[in-house]
């Protein structure tokens, strides 16, 4: 969850409430809903998740299509709020769009995936982590394109105990089923090597003001900080923390690497560190790909923009593979495994990659990141 351009074409094409679906899709399209935040206050990963769905789409409508068949992307809008994600995808299955893309954000997958998976409607989300998501839900139509928070958060785990070594940690989230989720993972491989969790703590997502709780944190003698949630929280309580002189590092997940948190932050974003996906931009084998994004003027080193591409891809291929059928699309994908720019993918009976590989990062305050030592 590039640059921070918003959606606005998208927004307008929906409404202010998300409530039609455009563009009107002519009948022999294949037709793929993206689900994503065009409105609130993450749309930057919603764009995100759009890079990476229009190249993938754009590259195979040049090839040919599906079967000769064009693919026409249909955006719809969930803010990435739980209570939008049921909303957003009775529009799906309204609108009789077998393939969805998405959701984004973890809270509103939650609560959408059950009527996707009643519907027979294929869902691949490229950025929730959650593993409420998939975890003991037996579901049959919903999979994912990276990995989940009990492969994140030991990932961070083990950096902060081999390399930052702290004495007193505090462990922040901001109530949500994202953030939260992947702040009690942290704290859980942390505490099972030994490092000393000295808090565990939730802060209100949209507050602007995080004075009391960096009281708190001084109080407390903290030298490291885990924040579980977005970049707008993570923004201030970095900013916060430098201006109230608590001079400590501070780590989240891959939410919070966005470079709008350099607007909020300022320079006390510099030496951040995060949880990320590997820069599969970097990889040889992608050199097309990355240049179809950079034709285009896109990001193809974002987090989320080469995950959603391969989310476009395996449900492009499949339906070239067994047909335009959602439940044999579903049926392959939980077979088949797939080469793709994140590498070959394949997903356990759950729908949830067999692997995936999360590297730690440290942002720079000009926009940049680079992988983390120490």
């Amino acid at each position: 969850m590039t640059s921070s351009f918003r959606l606005h074409t998208v927004a307008a094409a929906l409404g202010l409430a998300g409530a039609m679906l455009l563009p009107v899709a002519h009948a022999q399209n294949i037709k793929i809903a993206m689900v994503i935040p065009a409105t609130g206050p993450v749309t930057q990963y919603g764009d995100m998740v759009k890079e990476g769905v229009t190249t993938a789409v754009e590259m195979a409508n040049a090839a040919g299509g599906i079967n000769g068949k064009k693919i026409e992307l249909v955006p719809v809008d969930d803010a990435c709020e739980p209570k939008q994600g049921p909303v957003a995808a009775n529009r799906v299955v309204n609108a009789k769009i077998g393939y969805v893309v998405g959701p984004v954000c973890s809270g509103a997958a939650i609560a959408a995936v059950p009527i996707y998976n009643n519907e027979g409607v294929v869902a691949v989300t490229p950025s929730a982590t959650s593993p409420a998501l998939t975890e003991g839900k037996n579901f049959q139509f919903i999979f994912r394109t990276i990995g989940r928070d009990d492969q994140q958060g030991p990932a961070a785990a083990k950096f902060i105990a081999d390399k930052i070594k702290p004495k007193k940690v505090a462990v922040l989230h901001d109530k949500q089923s994202y953030g939260q989720g992947i702040a009690a993972s942290v704290r859980d491989d942390l505490k099972k090597v030994g490092v000393n969790v000295v808090l565990f703590e939730g802060i209100n997502a949209g507050d602007s003001d995080y004075s009391a709780v960096i009281t708190k944190l001084k109080s407390a003698g903290v030298d490291f900080i885990y924040y579980g949630g977005y970049h707008p929280e993570m923004g201030l309580l970095l900013r916060q923390s430098a201006e109230q002189g608590l001079k400590t590092r501070i780590m989240g997940p891959e939410g919070v690497g966005n470079p709008e948190i350099n607007a909020i932050a300022g320079p006390a974003v510099e030496g951040m560190l995060l949880t990320l996906p590997a820069d599969f931009s970097a990889n040889p084998k992608n050199a097309a790909i990355v240049k179809a994004f950079k034709d285009k003027k896109r990001d193809p080193a974002g987090a989320f923009q080469l995950s959603s591409y391969a989310a476009a891809q395996v449900l492009i291929d499949s339906i070239k593979a067994v047909g335009d059928n959602p439940a044999k699309v579903a049926e392959h994908l939980h077979k088949a495994s797939f080469e793709t720019p994140i590498g070959t993918v394949a997903w356990d009976k759950k729908g949830d990659l067999k692997s995936f590989e999360f590297q730690i990062y440290q942002w720079h305050k000009d926009g940049g990141k680079s992988l983390a030592t120490k």
